[in-house]
């Protein structure tokens, strides 16, 4: 924690949330708003339906990549530097996308914007332990949560309305003017949080020390297993949402908005609570409570969807439910995650983020196709993914016990 951190922020916390959210939020809106023009991007670009997938799994492989070096830059060179030039990047592959006139074009920007959007996300993670004890920054955590919570569902339907109106170029400038004036924001208010005693060397060598002290520590990787895959057992969804939105459930595209409203409420929802929860009730608490809440509601979601057609009114409020509990406990595993290595915070946040995209990108790219089309392989999937999170858990736990 900086020791001057009283003196770096002196507005309300509730503002730096909001901020570090903003930051946040250029993930989901990188890839959500463009969904809704999927076809005509296609046509326009002479695209096959492949080729376009290229440009969600080029944006998520970026995004997966460049979050191995986004920590280690910023404990470098300082948390400021890093989001304002991932910030700059992102905005002008924005306008690349915008202008482009191939697929390959916008293969290629797409993954410019991925390398360029882990920054923001990476950092605020970091940027809230140097600035508050554990308690305090779970709160933190959860305020940025329920600003984040609303990205994933206002995006899309931003995407559809631009869309419409003014057709698929204007999704990419709209993300671009975003970007721009995040960066402005970001540029008059944002404060460099790292403490100068606390800077680490640039180098190869203290770079993959580094790393392989992290990969090395088998609490790292289960506390990164634990927070990341689970969030994939409702991410899932979200990636399948044309066909099970449209296909399975019957939905018209105008009413797909149901889905996004009760999956943002339930991390909105679960992130309001975990902040009342911190300093309140053991931490080890309150991710037994999430993962209790995941676990029921997959075997319910299962049961349902085995004896019983999926209909859209008890179809999708497991999956809020689900969210729910994820959004519970991931601030708490987070900052567990952050204090393995208080020198590297940002590397500790980096290579959690890595994990995490890496499950997202195999989701999306693998696992999404083979199941999107069957509510009840969705329902099996979603348990299986949050399965892994939970044995991860299970395992640091019984290790912690024991010492």
């Amino acid at each position: 924690m900086n020791p001057h951190a009283a003196q770096l922020w002196r507005a309300p916390r509730w503002a730096l949330a909001l901020l570090l959210a903003c930051l946040g939020m250029l993930g989901p809106f990188a890839v959500d708003t463009y969904l809704p023009a999927f076809g005509s991007i296609a046509r326009a670009l002479d695209a096959s339906p492949a080729q376009m997938q290229q440009t969600l799994s080029a944006y998520l492989a970026g995004f997966a990549l460049m979050n191995l070096f986004h920590g280690a830059l910023a404990d470098s060179f300082g948390r400021r530097p890093v989001v304002l030039w991932g910030v700059a990047a992102f905005t002008l592959a924005s306008i690349g996308c915008a202008l482009a006139q191939t697929i390959g074009q916008l293969v290629f920007f797409r993954l410019v914007q991925g390398l360029a959007t882990g920054a923001g996300i990476v950092v605020s993670r970091a940027v809230i332990r140097d600035l508050y004890p554990p308690a305090d920054a779970q709160r933190m955590m959860s305020q940025v949560t329920i600003f984040f919570g609303a990205a994933p569902a206002v995006a899309p339907i931003v995407g559809a309305q631009l869309y419409v109106a003014l057709g698929w170029h204007s999704v990419f400038w709209f993300l671009a003017a975003v970007g721009a004036l995040l960066w402005a924001a970001n540029w008059r208010l944002l404060p460099e949080t790292l403490h100068a005693e606390h800077k680490q060397p640039f180098n190869a060598g203290n770079l993959m020390r580094g790393y392989l002290a992290l990969l090395a520590h088998p609490r790292f990787l289960l506390l990164a297993l634990a927070s990341g895959v689970p969030f994939n057992g409702m991410f899932l969804y979200v990636l399948s949402a044309p066909a099970f939105l449209g296909e399975v459930l019957g939905l018209r595209p105008t009413q797909f908005f149901w889905f996004f409203c009760t999956t943002i409420a339930g991390i909105m929802a679960g992130a309001w609570a975990s902040g009342r929860l911190a300093g309140r009730i053991k931490p080890r608490l309150q991710i037994r409570i999430g993962f209790s809440i995941m676990v029921a509601v997959s075997f319910i979601n299962v049961a349902a969807n085995l004896f019983f057609t999926a209909q859209p009114w008890w179809a999708l409020p497991p999956i809020g439910l689900f969210a729910f509990g994820w959004s519970l406990m991931v601030p708490v595993v987070t900052i567990m995650v952050l204090d393995l290595v208080p020198e590297r915070r940002g590397l500790a946040s980096s290579l959690q983020a890595v994990v995490g995209s890496v499950a997202n990108a195999f989701v999306a790219g693998v696992i999404s196709p083979l199941v999107m089309h069957s509510a009840l392989a969705l329902a099996l999937t979603s348990m299986a993914l949050m399965s892994i999170g939970l044995v991860s858990w299970i395992v640091v736990n019984r290790v912690a016990r024991r010492r």
